[in-house]
């Protein structure tokens, strides 16, 4: 199963960010996410065993629980690899104390926890951001990322994780289709579903 392990904004947050960008979507060469699969990537799972899932779940739950709530806004932006020759765009996240250090702190649990459980995380730093739309073919988006650096969302409680499942190519328009398979709260915190 191909999974992550992500930080959801409030429905409110990814409001506030769909309705800032969509005059702007005919103006640009990418392709956008659907706002329904805004989230903030703490843990990339590219192949999870099923054998596995039950061993995940359960250390994903006490990674979570170790954690405390935090306020967080998405604002600004940036592209990877640069602007020059930009595949992704993407907003930030900002947060607030506690969230400075709880936010590296959890994603840090959540790929220990997906390693004691036996299954490869992606290995690249972990960068915060919200992928808003990717590129065909990289190219220059440095007016994109001036746009988004003025960007700054409502605040929202960070309170849960979730476990996603991934189908490539079964959504809308051949896109990913997402299923939350489950969620933990933060701290104890109940979760919002």
């Amino acid at each position: 199963m191909r999974m992550f392990v992500a930080l959801v904004p409030s429905a409110e947050a990814v409001e506030h960010l769909d309705a800032f960008l969509e005059p702007r979507r005919q103006q640009a060469d990418l392709r956008w996410v659907d706002p329904e699969h805004v989230h903030l990537t703490l843990a990339f799972l590219a192949d999870v065993e099923e054998r596995r899932l039950d061993d995940l779940v359960e250390r994903l739950g006490r990674a979570a629980r170790r954690r405390t709530t935090f306020t967080a806004r998405i604002a600004g932006g940036g592209a990877f690899p640069n602007v020059a020759r930009a595949r992704v765009v993407w907003a930030g996240l900002a947060v607030e104390e506690p969230g400075e250090v709880e936010l590296p702190r959890l994603a840090t649990g959540v790929r220990a926890a997906a390693a004691r459980a036996g299954i490869a995380v992606d290995g690249q730093r972990f960068k915060p951001h919200v992928t808003l739309g990717r590129r065909r073919v990289p190219g220059e988006v440095s007016h994109w990322v001036r746009l988004l650096d003025g960007y700054a969302g409502p605040t929202w409680t960070a309170d849960r994780v979730a476990l996603v499942q991934s189908h490539l190519g079964e959504g809308p328009r051949g896109r990913p289709r997402y299923v939350v398979v489950d969620e933990f709260a933060l701290g104890g915190t109940t979760p919002r579903i």
